[in-house]
C-alpha cells in the first residue's frame, strides 16, 4: 500500500516525542531529523525536504511547542498541516464550463502510466455526476491503444470517438468537436499518445492539438511507483506543454510516496485525482488533508464514508436491517455483503481508512486470507436459490453436490455453514448487532463469516 514505509517511520517517530512528555528544542529537532531522512527515503524531493522541515521547526519552536500541555501531538499537529499544504491545502476540482457548453480535458503522459484507463475512469466518473462525455482516441501509434479505449469506453457506457490510425491525432481531436456538438455531448476527453520516454515529436504533438481545439484543461497522468521520476516528467510537461493538473496512478501500489508529497511543491500544479486501484471505479478526487491523515495513519473516515455511501444501495440496506432484527439472514445476505465490501474496495482498503487500524494494515491484511474468501463465494453460488435461503436444509447429499460444484472439499462446505449459524447464535446474543440497539449496531450488516 502506498506511504506504509513511509507511514511506519513517522509512527515511531510520534511514538517517542509522546513518550517524552515536555520537549525540548533539541527533542524536536532530534526528530525533525528523522523526520526529513523518513521523507527522503520516501523519495520525496530533497528541495521540498528541506522546506517542509524548516516550515516544522520554525512553528514549533515559534508556537512555544516544549511547553504545551501535550508537546508531542503539537508537533504531530503541525507536522499534519504541513504536509496538508504542500500537496495543495484544498481539493481541486476540474475546470469544466457550465451546462451545454463543450469542455475540452486534454490526457498527456508517458506510455506505461494507465493514461488511457484513466481516460476511460474519468469519463465514468463525469458521468455519474450528470455530465455527457465523449471519449477521443488520439493514440494512433500503440497497438491496441484504439481497441483498449473502446473496450473501457463500453464498460462506463461512454462513446469513444474514432477515426482509425491513418488519420493524424490533430484531425481527429478536431473532427470530435464537431461529433460532440452534434451528439450534445458537453466533456471530450481526448486521449493522446504516450512514449515510453520524452521526445520532441511528442511534445509538438501536443503542442499541436492545443493549437487546433481550445483546451480547456491538460491534465497529466504519472505513474506514482516512478517515484522522483513522476516528479521530474510532471516538471517537463509543464514546462514544455502546459498542464493544469496532475493524476497519479498505481497509488494503491507497492509505493513509496514521493511523488505525491513533491508534485505540487516543484511543479505548482495540483493533484486533481489518484487512481486507486485497477476497476475503472478506483479513481478518487485528491483530497490533500485526508491524504495527509492517511501518511501519518490516522485513517481517511470521510472517505471510507463516501465509499459507503456510493457502493451500498438504501434500499437493500434497509432490507437486511429489517431481516437482522427477525433472524432472518441468509446465504443470500451474506453474497450481498461480500459484494458490498468488494465495491469499497475489498477489505485491505477499508482497514486503511479505520482510524487506529491503518497503522496496523500490512499486519492485518496478513490475516485476510483472499482466496478462502473466493471459496467462499463459489460454496455459496454452487447452491440452490432455495438452499441459499433456507440453510437448514442443508444435508449430507446436498453438502456434497454443492463441494463438488465449487471444487473443495466438503470439510469446508460445513465450516462455512457452521460458521454462519455462530453468526446467527451471536446476532441473537447481541441485539445492537441487529438494529435494536443503541450505538454501534444500529444498521451495521455483518459480512457473516468474515
Amino acid at each position: 500500500m502506498a506511504f506504509e514505509s513511509l507511514t511506519d517511520k513517522l509512527q515511531n517517530i510520534f511514538k517517542k516525542l509522546r513518550s517524552k512528555g515536555l520537549l525540548t528544542e533539541a527533542d524536536v529537532k532530534a526528530a525533525l531529523k528523522e523526520v526529513k531522512m523518513a521523507l527522503l527515503e520516501a523519495d520525496v524531493n530533497f528541495k521540498v525536504v528541506k522546506q517542509f522541515t524548516k516550515a516544522v521547526e520554525e512553528k514549533a519552536v515559534g508556537q512555544n511547542v516544549m511547553s504545551g500541555l501535550n508537546p508531542g501531538q503539537m508537533v504531530i499537529k503541525l507536522v499534519n498541516e504541513e504536509l496538508v499544504s504542500l500537496m495543495g491545502s484544498e481539493v481541486t476540482e476540474l475546470p469544466l464550463r457550465a451546462g451545454n457548453e463543450i469542455s475540452v480535458v486534454m490526457m498527456a503522459g508517458l506510455q506505461g502510466a494507465g493514461k488511457t484507463t484513466t481516460a476511460a475512469k474519468l469519463a465514468g466518473q463525469l458521468k455519474s455526476k450528470g455530465r455527457h462525455p465523449l471519449l477521443v482516441a488520439c493514440d494512433i501509434y500503440r497497438p491496441a491503444a484504439i481497441t483498449q479505449l473502446q473496450v473501457n469506453g463500453e464498460r462506463q457506457g461512454v462513446e469513444v470517438f474514432s477515426m482509425g490510425d491513418k488519420q493524424s491525432p490533430v484531425d481527429i481531436a478536431k473532427a470530435s468537436i464537431e461529433h460532440a456538438k452534434a451528439h450534445q455531448e458537453n466533456v471530450v476527453i481526448i486521449d493522446t499518445a504516450g512514449r515510453l520516454h520524452i521526445d520532441e515529436n511528442m511534445m509538438q504533438e501536443l503542442q499541436d492539438i492545443k493549437a487546433a481545439v481550445h483546451v480547456d484543461c491538460t491534465l497529466l497522468v504519472v505513474d506514482a511507483m516512478t517515484g522522483q521520476d513522476a516528479v521530474n516528467v510532471a516538471k517537463t510537461f509543464t514546462d514544455k506543454v502546459g498542464i493544469d493538473g496532475v493524476i497519479l496512478t498505481k497509488l494503491d501500489g507497492d509505493t513509496r510516496g514521493g511523488a505525491a508529497l513533491s508534485i505540487k511543491a516543484v511543479t505548482g500544479k495540483p493533484i486533481l485525482y489518484a487512481g486507486m486501484g485497477e476497476k475503472l471505479s478506483d479513481l478518487e478526487p485528491f483530497y490533500p488533508d485526508r491524504m495527509a491523515s492517511r501518511i501519518l495513519g490516522m485513517g481517511d473516515v470521510m472517505s471510507l464514508i463516501e465509499k459507503v455511501e456510493a457502493s451500498v444501495d438504501k434500499e437493500q440496506a434497509q432490507q437486511m436491517q429489517k431481516k437482522l432484527k427477525k433472524m432472518e439472514f441468509d446465504f443470500n445476505d451474506y453474497l450481498t455483503s461480500m459484494d458490498q465490501m468488494n465495491k469499497m474496495g475489498g477489505l485491505g482498503s477499508i482497514l486503511g481508512m479505520i482510524p487506529g487500524l491503518s497503522a496496523k494494515q500490512k499486519e492485518l491484511e496478513g490475516m485476510i486470507d483472499e482466496s478462502a474468501m473466493n471459496r467462499t463465494k463459489a460454496i455459496i453460488l454452487s447452491m440452490t436459490p432455495q438452499e441459499r435461503s433456507n440453510p437448514s436444509i442443508l444435508n449430507v447429499s446436498r453438502k456434497n453436490r454443492i463441494a463438488r460444484g465449487a471444487g473443495v472439499e466438503v470439510a469446508e462446505v460445513n465450516r462455512l455453514v457452521k460458521q454462519f449459524e455462530q453468526s446467527r447464535k451471536l446476532m441473537k446474543q447481541m441485539p445492537g448487532l441487529a438494529g435494536g440497539g443503541k450505538g454501534f449496531g444500529r444498521g451495521f450488516k455483518l459480512p457473516f463469516g468474515l
